[in-house]
């Protein structure tokens, strides 16, 4: 995708072959900053502080991780330690475990003077995988939007609704629920995105609606608990979310208030689709329940950062001194809310035997 017509992914390997760079979405939307990152601990700062997030960047960068510990170490043990390391990051993102897993199924076999360089190879195979499942998540998405279109007066734009951020930075490029939306936008439809501040961390408001900017895809910010509302009065056409973790059963996985978006979506009849790649489904867990729901630092709910009127970065406290704050990431979507799942083997039912029948090599 592209920042001020110059092209970029949210993660890849500098010129001189070893070390990875990222952009720092902390920064953003003020500030756009490259990020340099040369060793595995930076590379779990990198994931833990949210410098990068989105399930697929997650695994991806865990799996550069693991390259950049081979650096200094190709040891059995420096492998071990290296999962050990990433693998306590984040834990509700599946993407993480499996990207760590694919690193040492294809390392631990190796004789140790080989390992360095697959590593590196396994860690661009695993990018470049992400790359080309959300292409391919991108045609089946852009059908469900072009289905929407005779519905429409002409002139009028598809309404879509998204929650968080589920684009190009969080993935390696293109995006999942942003993906389908991007190719729309560049066929010629008319479409225009409703996007979900999605407090605490305002990645919609900060990253979604940066992205869909620089891509110039017509979108309006809204407040979270605005959706319902423009469901109500049929301002929108369809919900395209992204997920960080979908059960064998088909339960969704995402960010805080995806749920609601979903329930409201159900009571008004508008479809709620979810947008993945196939390493984000979890074949282990049959029940959304047994996802571990990450709670995060309380100062996330009880300060928000912004660029003041004369240009300056600062944060402020928005909740009185003395009161709790609880700030759960995540909620589960039951698969009975969802319209379908979007991945990069077609729009599939929410449930068991859909997911089974398209990615049996994932059982």
């Amino acid at each position: 995708m592209k920042v001020d017509g110059k092209h970029f992914r949210s993660i890849w390997i500098e010129r001189d072959g070893w070390t990875v760079a990222a952009i720092d979405q902390r920064r953003l939307p003020h500030e756009f900053v490259l990020a340099k990152i040369t060793t595995c601990e930076d590379a779990a700062d990198a994931i833990r502080t949210m410098l990068v997030r989105g399930a697929p960047l997650i695994g991806a960068t865990a799996a550069y991780g693991v390259a950049l510990a081979m650096r200094t170490d190709v040891s059995d043990a420096a492998l071990e330690r290296a999962y050990a390391t990433l693998i306590a990051t984040r834990p509700t993102a599946i993407n993480l475990k499996w990207a760590l897993d694919e690193m040492c199924k294809s390392l631990a076999p190796l004789p140790l003077s080989a390992r360095l360089a697959a590593a590196y190879q396994r860690a661009n195979e695993i990018a470049e995988e992400d790359v080309a499942i959300n292409q391919a998540i991108a045609g089946h998405g852009l059908a469900l939007i072009e289905a929407m279109a005779p519905r429409k007066k002409p002139g009028e734009a598809i309404n879509i609704l998204t929650h968080c951020n589920a684009g190009w930075l969080a993935t390696v490029e293109w995006g999942t629920a942003t993906a389908p939306i991007y190719l729309a936008h560049d066929r010629g439809l008319k479409i225009h995105v409703w996007v979900d501040e999605t407090r605490p961390r305002n990645q919609g408001a900060s990253l979604t609606a940066w992205e869909l900017s620089h891509h110039g895809v017509p979108h309006t910010v809204i407040a979270d608990n605005t959706g319902g509302h423009l469901m109500q009065v049929g301002l929108v056409d369809l919900v395209i979310t992204g997920t960080d973790r979908v059960t064998a059963n088909g339960d969704v996985c995402n960010k805080i208030g995806t749920y609601l978006k979903a329930l409201a979506a159900h009571d008004n009849g508008v479809p709620f689709y979810v947008a993945l790649p196939s390493p984000t489904i979890d074949f282990t867990i049959d029940d959304g329940r047994q996802i571990p729901i990450e709670q995060r630092a309380a100062d996330e709910v009880a300060t928000m950062t912004g660029r003041t009127h004369d240009g300056r970065i600062e944060t402020v406290k928005i909740v009185p001194d003395g009161s709790p704050v609880a700030n759960y990431a995540f909620d589960v979507t039951p698969a009975r809310l969802v319209s379908g799942l979007i991945t990069e083997r077609g729009v599939l039912r929410a449930e068991r035997d859909a997911l089974v029948c398209a990615f049996p090599e994932r059982v």
